[in-house]
């Protein structure tokens, strides 16, 4: 194994240990990024601003203050402000943009020793219309999206972690489709500082990696509190099974995955019952949309008024036109309906300790022109409930598919621990 395909905890053992240096691993990373060049993965990259945070990391390990993670290279998706790169949010409005100041999580990151190794990929105002980024797995395919180069870049060995954020599916769908581990906490656990708002009831940074334990210790950065290592010892859970009102628009490869998974952990000795809303519910994606549309139009009230040209027709037509003209009635409605669900979903909760879902409808579609179906994961957004996606098979073409997890609202930690133990059971 080379040091860029080492996952982010098994890297900082070895960094932490001095078995490996910072320097040698981001080394390892930007040539592999080099390498694969034609992944697209990258926004923004210069080696030797990386090169050097990997030899001060260095020096601090020497010096006996390695910090948690002790000079851990780490993707930074390209809404998400450096006060030393560029933060162009995938637009040509913000070409050349240099922030005044690191993002909160950014500057978390830095202060446990992390190295930003550059700027991923990110579709236009991480919404629908699509970056260069290529799935590593066949670039005929789309990697998902809008966390699109945080998913290739790890898939691809290029860097060990990434971050990414979620306002509908932009973290989970396109970890399933390029088959790494994606990580959306609860609402609100992760600091949104410094980050470009989309909605302010639905957007949340998230983390993409390989291995569980590496999700531990991301989130014990990102919310600087000690780090809690992942118990895989714990019991067998009860877990309901959501086919959700989207049902119908995941194919048949992603249903009989959901049900062979269900067997499977039944038969690992997980207590297995089928989950469905009250039909109350049954409309519920209609009522993301509206908070997404309605909140989207006013928080890019500059962009379309000042640079409406530079704004792809297709964010205006699908989203920032129809948030303006929905009436104020419809998104209190939705936001009321909104907080109603999740009480229902607390309801569910009381009853099982995790569902399991699909991440998307199917593999990566074929084709650059669209990230993919986000139905099953608007859904969790909305609830402000964790998710897991955990790769979990290959769909008819050969593409990675995974499986979702999603917890209670503000019980990460149990969700990464079962996380743990799904994935374990299902190797």
């Amino acid at each position: 194994m080379t040091a860029n395909q080492l996952s982010a905890a098994q890297a900082v053992a070895q960094l932490t240990s001095g078995a490996l240096t910072a320097e040698a691993l981001t080394r390892a990373c930007l040539d592999r990024a080099e390498e694969r060049r034609s992944v697209k993965a990258w926004t923004w990259l210069d080696p030797e601003q990386a090169l050097a945070q990997a030899r001060a990391a260095d020096a601090n390990t020497r010096a006996g203050r390695p910090g948690l993670l002790a000079g851990l290279p780490i993707g930074v998706k390209d809404i998400i402000d450096t006060v030393d790169m560029p933060t162009e949010h995938g637009s040509p409005i913000y070409r050349g943009n240099r922030p005044f100041a690191d993002a909160a999580c950014v500057a978390l990151l830095r202060m446990a020793g992390a190295v930003i190794l550059g700027k991923t990929v990110t579709t236009e105002f991480a919404n629908r219309f699509p970056g260069a980024t290529v799935n590593p797995h066949n670039p005929a395919h789309t990697p998902g999206g809008s966390s699109s180069g945080s998913a290739a870049a790890v898939a691809d060995f290029q860097v060990p972690v990434a971050l990414g954020t979620q306002t509908g599916g932009s973290v989970i769908r396109p970890s399933a489709f390029c088959g790494v581990i994606g990580y959306k906490p609860s609402f609100g656990e992760f600091s949104r500082s410094g980050i470009k708002l989309q909605c302010h009831n639905l957007d949340t940074l998230g983390v993409l990696c390989r291995t569980v334990e590496d999700l531990a210790l991301l989130r014990a950065a990102l919310i600087a509190t000690p780090h809690r290592k992942i118990d895989r010892n714990v019991g067998a859970p009860r877990i309901g099974v959501c086919r959700t009102p989207a049902w119908d628009a995941a194919d048949s490869a992603t249903q009989a995955l959901i049900e062979q998974s269900a067997a499977r952990l039944r038969a690992a000795g997980a207590t297995v019952s089928e989950v469905s809303f009250v039909p109350e519910f049954a409309n519920i994606l209609e009522h993301h949309r509206r908070i997404f549309n309605f909140e989207a139009a006013r928080n890019y009230a500059y962009e379309y008024e000042e640079h409406h040209d530079q704004v792809s027709q297709v964010l205006r037509d699908t989203v920032l036109t129809p948030g303006r003209e929905l009436p104020l009635d419809a998104y209190v409605e939705a936001i009321e309906t909104a907080e109603a669900f999740r009480r229902h979903l607390d309801a569910i909760f009381a009853s099982v300790d995790m569902l399991l879902t699909p991440s998307a409808a199917g593999e990566a579609p074929e084709g650059l022109g669209s990230t993919g179906n986000p139905s099953f994961n608007s859904i969790w957004t909305l609830a402000w409930a964790p998710c897991v996606t955990l790769p979990a098979g290959a769909g008819p073409k050969g593409l990675p598919l995974g499986i979702q997890l999603v917890g209670p609202r503000f019980r990460d930690e149990s969700l990464l621990d079962l996380a743990a133990w799904t994935e374990t059971h299902l190797a």
